[in-house]
């Protein structure tokens, strides 16, 4: 298979399954689809979130940070919603569920990096990567496929999917590379006033 899903954290996977198998602790947080969904709710596909807290220039290497697992909410065939863990000073922790255009931005990014990776001859290790200075989050498809899923940074020659809605001026299910969309995200960031200008 092109693409190597990372295992996630067991806590992680079993706070999902108490979620999902009890839903008078998590009434607040059901979603519609979650609520009329019939048959049985399975977790699955579970992505690594990090997050690239602040976006640098061209040339130097981009910090992220693991902020969470996300899981993909299976049920009568098809993903109805999406469970977000977080990791707690007692570890890996339930967070909420949720639904909305990211979830079929996903699947179909997902489905986009499979037939992506099988033309290229070539496997890669999906994760997402949220870039909240622009309100972004993309599919990233980092081609270590053996490198531990809660770490690392994107490598020049990785792959990122902007999932749907992007940002102005960055085409959503795009596949870029790392070196080729930094550029762009940079650009897109408001510049700030000048140290020392008036009015």
């Amino acid at each position: 298979m092109p693409l190597h899903i990372p295992p996630a954290p067991a806590p992680a996977l079993r706070s999902v399954l108490a979620a999902l198998g009890s839903p008078t602790a998590v009434r607040e947080d059901r979603t519609p689809a979650l609520r009329s969904a019939q048959g049985p709710l399975t977790p699955e596909l579970p992505l690594p979130v990090h997050v690239l807290d602040q976006i640098t220039p061209a040339g130097r290497t981009p910090c992220t940070r693991l902020a969470g697992w996300r899981f993909l909410i299976r049920g009568g065939g098809r993903a109805v919603a999406a469970a977000e863990t977080m990791l707690t000073p007692d570890g890996w922790a339930f967070s909420h569920f949720f639904e909305g255009p990211y979830l079929g931005s996903t699947e179909r990014a997902l489905q986009q990096a499979e037939s992506m990776a099988g033309s290229m001859g070539t496997s890669f290790q999906p994760r997402l990567l949220s870039v909240p200075e622009l309100y972004m989050l993309t599919l990233w498809l980092h081609q270590d496929t053996e490198a531990d899923a809660s770490a690392g940074v994107p490598s020049p020659t990785d792959v990122l999917v902007p999932l749907a809605p992007a940002p102005p001026g960055i085409a959503a299910h795009r596949p870029r590379r790392v070196a080729d969309l930094l550029p762009v995200m940079t650009l897109r960031l408001t510049p700030g006033p000048l140290l020392g200008q008036t009015a």
